[in-house]
């Protein structure tokens, strides 16, 4: 008993900080990814008012400066995927191992070995119980056993009294005739 919350108290935080570190991590996922939309949607925006822009602008400058703008801001977006990306596989790594731990953590259930311990107790008395019904079988057969031997060798002294006194009658028949 004192194990299995000794190893409770002792997994259980583990697994509930774990848990409570997928979850920032899967949030810091989510506000990546809101993140990369906005700015996808700012993207958009510029765009447009670039669009607007060189309509008022001479043919050449509009498009230099669109090419420009694009091209920086395609570089920043670029940059900042790669930082996501690489963010999303550090976190995924983080929840396989987390998941692994999870994995390993779930097979040392204490109630499971609980009831093993349990189911092992039950066993052992019940092995128990027969041993000693066996035990006491044997003693009252070697009682048994002594008391028929005593009673043999009883038989067989009185036996070779009889026969003696057999051998001393006819010993006597024969010495008086």
């Amino acid at each position: 008993m004192e194990l299995e919350a000794e190893l409770r108290a002792e997994y259980q935080e583990q697994l509930d900080a774990k848990t409570a570190e997928i979850e920032a991590r899967n949030a810091e996922v989510k506000a990546l990814t809101s993140t990369e939309a906005e700015l996808r949607a700012t993207v958009n925006k510029q765009l447009e008012t670039i669009t607007e822009l060189s309509e008022k602008a001479t043919g050449t400058q509009k498009i230099e400066q669109r090419n420009r703008e694009l091209h920086n801001r395609s570089e920043n977006l670029q940059t900042e995927i790669a930082e996501i990306k690489k963010r999303v596989k550090t976190l995924q790594k983080d929840l396989a191992a987390v998941r692994e731990e999870n994995k390993t953590l779930t097979r040392l259930d204490p109630e499971r070995m609980k009831k093993n311990l349990d189911a092992s107790k039950k066993k052992l008395a019940e092995k128990t119980k027969a041993a000693d019904t066996l035990q006491k079988t044997l003693n009252e057969s070697k009682r048994e056993n002594a008391d028929l031997k005593r009673q043999l060798e009883a038989a067989e002294a009185k036996l070779a009294a009889i026969e003696t006194e057999d051998e001393s009658v006819v010993e006597d028949e024969a010495t008086a005739a």
